[in-house]
């Protein structure tokens, strides 16, 4: 019958084993391989419901989808959903000091949508995002700003001092801008739903297609400043 000693003994040789295993796992482990540590980034998507994902799977929505495209191009990225559904960039301002306790090394500001559905003075819209911007700027957390388009029954006038309002931030505070959030999306029936407003599965996977040039862009350039996820 063995001892105990022989137990322990055979246990210890065993742990010794098996802890030797897990390092070479972690070691050997793909996501390790193909994803260098100065390329992670956590990213934060501070928007409506255009990026909260309404209508949508969690897994659908903007965010998550971004998440993934970001990882098979060879960066780690968390990517944080902080979209509100009929949020307007006066709601965004107001939330702000919450959503960035995720501490996040970029934001990605997606609002005003609905100021232009509302009507809302374009001033007023203009001025919200310039507060926010300047905000994540003071934190020496990296912008990308989205543009958006105002609905033509608003009228030339409204349409011209509201879709200058982002052209105008990205040029006054150097910021990225990707100039129309719902570019290839926006009136595309197969890619939006029912209410011909929100983007289906197919049309965040093309939104996603044709903001990730900009997005893998940023990072790189972050990431080059030495900015990382610690």
């Amino acid at each position: 019958m063995p001892t105990v000693l022989h137990i322990c003994k055979k246990s210890n040789w065993a742990s010794r084993i098996w802890n030797t295993l897990l390092i070479f796992m972690v070691i050997l482990s793909p996501t390790e391989m193909t994803v260098h540590s100065a390329d992670w980034v956590k990213i934060l998507v501070l928007g409506d419901s255009l990026t909260a994902g309404y209508g949508l799977k969690k897994q659908e929505a903007f965010p998550a989808k971004l998440e993934a495209a970001i990882t098979a191009k060879g960066h780690a990225a968390l990517v944080i959903n902080a979209g509100v559904s009929g949020d307007t960039t006066a709601g965004g301002r107001t939330r702000l000091v919450w959503a960035l306790l995720d501490k996040p090394h970029m934001v990605i500001v997606e609002l005003g949508a609905n100021d232009g559905l509302r009507g809302l003075k374009p001033s007023d819209t203009k001025a919200n995002l310039k507060y926010i911007v300047q905000s994540l700027q003071e934190q020496n957390i990296a912008v990308i700003l989205t543009g958006m388009i105002a609905p033509p029954n608003l009228g030339k006038e409204y349409g011209r001092e509201f879709n200058n309002i982002y052209r105008d931030l990205a040029k006054t505070h150097n910021v990225v801008l990707y100039d129309f959030f719902l570019e290839g999306v926006a009136n595309q029936p197969h890619l939006n739903q029912k209410d011909g407003i929100h983007p289906n599965p197919s049309g965040v996977n093309e939104i996603v297609r044709r903001i990730l040039p900009t997005v893998t862009s940023a990072i790189k350039n972050m990431n080059s400043r030495g900015n990382g996820l610690e």
